[in-house]
């Protein structure tokens, strides 16, 4: 038995699942039997004239979220969805994304949710693989997708037939080991991987999530996570079932850490999520003391830092893979001044266990590394249409003698800390993590094997000090190939999303081979000048602004001559240079560059379109006798 088992066994006093109240009213048992869909429309016959979803200025009521999700929900059902039935939404991050998810849920279905963002190619396989009755998108991002045997649902273009469905929630048949979601992630074998969650899985998470942080009525969250990140689940369905409202923040601002702190104090957000790099990066900024928000969730990768002592709200780590349900353990941190142990991910919870196993399933000692492996109400039911994979990943629990108890065997390591919680380690595979996304080296590399000028290739992260970590590929080409860095990452950008497809790619003549054959990372080099490849010709600035950025970036990192589209990190840029670089562009052209803007438009041409962009927002709000000001007085600066 694991060391601790006392700690980490379902304890059926405890809410979870089974028991998500502690009291038992007679509304809460009832609520007790009741799956997400039906929980919100209890909540819409309360309050339906309260706040559900909020986007910018459209508030979508309670009742509003209701009728509508019921009429999508009725006309799927009278098309044959009901349980266990695959129904694809591809849909911009939207109030519409909210109802489109609720109504599939009310028809008994189980939602797909695909990111419209990603390429064509991936939004094809995910399509072809899951073989969706229906798919619920809208007319203009129909037009990007296959053609199949699914039937199609636009709610821009089909509104007739929505609107001819009565506006009552659609009657749930769903029982709680039925799926009510499937999401995609990158995977092992080189394709995405369909990832299988019932409603009993997604309760537990919903029922400890409340009780866990307080949720009620009143709380107002906060929504970042693209539709295909299943941190989404978890911005959802955890407040929509308390009454709470959910607020969106718009594309430009949710990546940007101060104008997301801004946000969060300005909507008068009281809980959110926010990706581990994105947090680290909140927690160091300067908050208003009277800020509504209380609890700030992050997770998703290694936190390095804890919450300075002035932070107001607390600063909750959590771990957990899609494969469990979001979340499997979690834990608020305290201030510390001395840094030496990096955060603890903390304590299962609610029925949810945590092993801690050596090769041989056995637990490991006391403070000695070992794999985790998940079990209780958390696992999810597998991988769809991949049976082997399943049965690899997903094993009989040899700590459990209830009939169909299974471990997920996450490929993480970690080791227990004295006060009892558990502290990630790291991976046993190559498995990486980006901003919060997890990736699959060997994606990458079947996608860029399928390229005829590639022989081989290799994949990995790389962290240069006070940076975010990068993706680097290494690659040996074609001798009669000509391959440029923008070739190779136009073909990517068709096949993978943007955050899989690496900042880098360097030439090498021969792989490194360990002794058994496989590449020997160890032996990858870092990028620099010599063997990072660039595009075939070198490119000149075209316009002032990049003529100018050229001629700062040249002084700031002492080189003679920089093309317009060469990688700052790769010419010995840092995060001091990078500070450095903003307040040059500060000072000559007048604009105020987050630092994140280096890291997602690394080159001259990239930054170039920023502050174009940025200047033109920065027109637009002001008067005429102001723009022409301004103009005079940079005519004047030469």
């Amino acid at each position: 038995m694991p060391s601790r088992s006392t700690d980490l066994r379902t304890d059926s006093s405890q809410p979870g699942a089974d028991q998500p109240f502690a009291s038992t009213t007679g509304e809460q048992r009832c609520l007790q039997s009741a799956l997400v869909a039906q929980l919100v429309a209890a909540r819409s016959a309360v309050v339906p004239h309260d706040a559900a979803v909020v986007v910018g200025d459209e508030t979508v009521t309670y009742g509003e979220l209701d009728r509508r999700a019921g009429q999508i929900g009725r006309l799927l059902r009278s098309w044959g969805v009901g349980p266990d039935t695959l129904v694809g939404l591809c849909v911009e991050r939207s109030a519409a994304l909210v109802i489109g998810a609720l109504g599939i849920l009310q028809s008994g279905g189980a939602y797909v949710p695909m990111d419209p963002a990603y390429p064509q190619e991936r939004l094809a396989f995910m399509l072809n693989d899951a073989q969706p009755a229906v798919l619920v998108t809208d007319q203009r991002i129909s037009r990007r997708l296959p053609v199949g045997k699914w039937r199609i649902l636009r709610l821009d273009a089909d509104m007739p037939q929505i609107a001819h469905h009565s506006m009552s929630a659609a009657e749930c048949f769903s029982r709680p080991e039925d799926l009510a979601y499937v999401i995609y992630t990158s995977g092992s074998t080189g394709r995405p991987k369909g990832v299988q969650i019932t409603h009993k899985n997604l309760l537990n998470l919903v029922f400890w999530h409340q009780q866990e942080f307080n949720v009620n009525s009143n709380d107002r969250a906060s929504q970042l996570a693209s539709p295909g990140f299943d941190a989404a689940v978890w911005e959802l369905w955890p407040y929509l079932t308390a009454g709470a409202s959910v607020h969106l923040a718009n594309d430009a601002i949710r990546s940007q850490p101060v104008a997301l702190r801004d946000w969060l104090v300005s909507q008068r957000i009281t809980i959110g999520f926010v990706p581990t790099p994105l947090a680290e990066r909140m927690i160091a900024l300067k908050w208003p003391p009277e800020t509504a928000l209380r609890t700030l969730l992050t997770g998703a990768d290694t936190l390095h830092g804890y919450p300075p002592p002035s932070l107001p709200f607390a600063l909750v780590n959590n771990y957990g893979p899609t494969e469990c349900t979001v979340v499997a353990t979690s834990c608020p941190l305290s201030p510390k001044e001395h840094q030496a142990v990096l955060p603890p991910i903390g304590r299962p919870i609610s029925n949810v266990d945590i092993f801690i196993l050596d090769e041989r399933l056995h637990p490991v000692p006391a403070g000695a590394t070992g794999e985790i492996y998940i079990g209780g109400a958390g696992v999810g039911r597998g991988y769809l249409n991949a049976p082997e994979l399943t049965a690899a990943k997903f094993i009989a629990n040899p700590f459990e003698l209830k009939v169909n108890g299974r471990l997920y065997r996450t490929g993480d390591l970690a080791r227990y800390l004295p006060d009892g919680q558990i502290s990630f380690q790291g991976r046993v595979d190559d498995q990486i993590k980006i901003r919060g996304y997890r990736i699959e080296p060997n994606e990458i590399v079947a996608s860029l094997s399928a390229h005829p000028g590639v022989q081989s290739s290799a994949a990995m992260a790389r962290e240069q000090p006070g940076t975010d970590k990068y993706l680097v590929a290494y690659v040996v080409l074609d001798p009669d190939s000509h391959l440029t860095a923008a070739d190779l990452r136009d073909f990517l950008h068709r096949r993978l999303p943007e955050y899989m497809v690496p900042r880098a790619f360097v030439q090498l003549q021969s792989m490194p081979l360990s002794a058994n054959g496989k590449v020997d990372t160890a032996r990858l080099p870092a990028p620099d000048v010599n063997n990072t490849i660039v595009n075939s010709e070198r490119l000149a600035p075209r316009t002032v602004v990049e003529e100018r950025l050229v001629c700062i970036l040249t002084k700031l990192l002492n080189i003679s001559e920089i093309d317009v589209n060469d990688n700052f990190f790769l010419l010995g840029g840092h995060s001091l240079l990078a500070a450095q670089l903003l307040a040059s562009v500060r000072d000559v052209f007048g604009v105020e560059l987050p630092l994140r803007t280096i890291f997602d438009s690394p080159t001259a041409a990239g930054l170039s379109v920023e502050i174009e962009n940025s200047f033109l927002t920065h027109i637009d709000s002001m008067t005429s006798e102001e723009v022409t000001k301004a103009l005079a007085d940079s005519q004047a600066q030469g």
